[in-house]
């Protein structure tokens, strides 16, 4: 009798550790913490307005650099010099960073030597560590890039970067971008990058878009001077992206982050018709992608004029617009009022590198399972557009760039084993390939 407790007490235990573990392996996947703790304060009042025409993804034919496209030439995915098929999709797109720098190139690291960042509540700051990282053994990330810390200026590593974005099968890089000689609080202005990183893109037939960042004085009037800028200096090069909609009209388009810190009533002066300095019908008019955070932000974004939402954050239950669960939500809003809906979805998510209070926003990778069950989640929304957070933001480890296993005396990085370097570039060519033939069947 008592070995048949003994035995009967073994196999409680291990029923409750496999529960723990079934848990705490759900946890990564579901959506649980909210944005109030890293983002507080972003409350701007809902409105309504009326909506313009747009719609539908573009799949650009391919030109020479510098030489415009006529629109709407080419609606299927292109043949490229890129990837193990030689397929790349127009319709998605992933998120790129030209921040970095290196001794090398620069005379110094840049953002591989990113601070930690201290919490806002000073009693929270004072439990965490403060200072710097200090490369190459010690960097602000996670992970350790098979590139090593690198300079964005090095043109093998350019090239290096879009056969790898070309090997995901991605079409579109979206470009992190400030104006001339401004960056953010930890790097230096890469403006000048631009033309060597079009000319790269063209290489591999890829296309860039521009993701417009906040900075000090950003309003409406500044941004519609940013678009005028972008269009004028490349809005003829072969690797710029254009999006044709559903009329057949091909513009330019444009993702703004952080949308939400400009009320709807400034952004509807530069993007609704009537407005004072509006860019509708002008030599300027594109589409205006506006970030989603809340969900008040809908009704803001309807009212300011834009022609669709994104949601960028790869940190699932992060913020509402980040939470796989709204996408059909969302989705629908935007078919209801003509707007783009563009879910973001991405490997993980882990920034205590740079923000170690955060670790409650972490979502584990799990191996890619997190980033499979994110990229169904997008393809059950039935979207025209999904983007990748991110090719190589390393400081929030969203990347799905090729990262190798690292161990110094101080740190044990992680990495993606037991897979490969390049186990997030084809898992992103698999579902690439699986979007676009689920889309065949959505339009048939």
């Amino acid at each position: 009798m008592a070995r048949l407790r003994r035995k009967a007490c073994v196999a409680l235990f291990l029923f409750m550790l496999f529960i723990f573990g079934t848990m705490m392996g759900l946890r990564t996947l579901k959506p649980s913490d909210g944005f109030s703790d890293l983002a507080p304060g972003l409350d701007l009042l809902p409105m309504i307005a009326g909506k313009v025409d747009r719609r539908s993804v573009s799949r650009d034919a391919t030109t020479s650099p510098g030489q415009a496209r006529p629109p709407g030439t080419n609606t299927k995915p292109v043949i490229s010099n890129s990837g193990p098929e030689g397929i790349i999709f127009y319709d998605v797109h992933i998120f790129y960073y030209t921040w970095y720098g290196s001794p090398h190139m620069d005379g110094k690291y840049i953002h591989w030597d990113h601070i930690l960042v201290p919490h806002w509540d000073p009693k929270i700051a004072s439990s965490y560590p403060r200072g710097r990282h200090m490369p190459p053994e010690d960097i602000g990330s996670s992970f350790y890039p098979e590139l090593n810390p690198y300079s964005s200026r090095d043109p093998d590593v350019l090239e290096s970067h879009m056969e790898q974005i070309g090997a995901s099968a991605a079409g579109v890089l979206v470009l992190s971008w400030y104006p001339p000689g401004l960056a953010d609080d930890n790097g230096e202005p890469a403006e000048d990058l631009v033309p060597a990183l079009l000319d790269a893109a063209y290489r591999h037939n890829l296309k860039v878009a521009f993701h417009i960042q906040t900075y000090r004085g950003r309003n409406d009037q500044s941004v519609h001077d940013n678009i005028k800028y972008i269009i004028d200096r490349y809005g003829d090069h072969g690797a710029f992206y254009k999006f044709t909609s559903n009329t057949g009209k091909s513009l330019p388009m444009f993702y703004i982050y952080d949308s939400y810190l400009t009320p709807p009533e400034s952004w509807s002066e530069f993007l609704t018709p009537t407005g004072s300095h509006s860019v509708r019908g002008s030599a300027y008019d594109s589409i205006f992608i506006a970030l989603i955070v809340e969900e008040r932000h809908k009704h803001d974004i309807l009212a300011g004029g834009f022609d669709g939402m994104y949601t960028y954050f790869a940190s699932n239950g992060f913020s509402f617009g980040s939470s796989h669960q709204n996408w059909k939500a969302i989705k629908a809003f935007c078919d209801g009022n003509n707007l783009l809906f563009i879910p973001s979805v991405g490997p993980g998510y882990i920034d205590t590198s740079i923000r170690p209070w955060n670790n409650h926003n972490t979502r584990n990778r799990v191996n890619g399972r997190y980033y499979e069950t994110a990229l169904q989640a997008a393809l059950n929304a039935r979207p025209e557009i999904v983007t990748i957070t991110s090719f190589n933001e390393w400081h929030e480890g969203t990347q799905i760039e090729r990262a190798v296993p690292k161990k110094t005396v101080t740190r044990v990085y992680l990495d993606y084993q037991p897979h490969g370097p390049d186990h997030y570039l084809d898992l992103t060519r698999r579902w690439a390939e699986q979007f676009n033939k689920e889309k065949e069947q959505w339009l048939m």
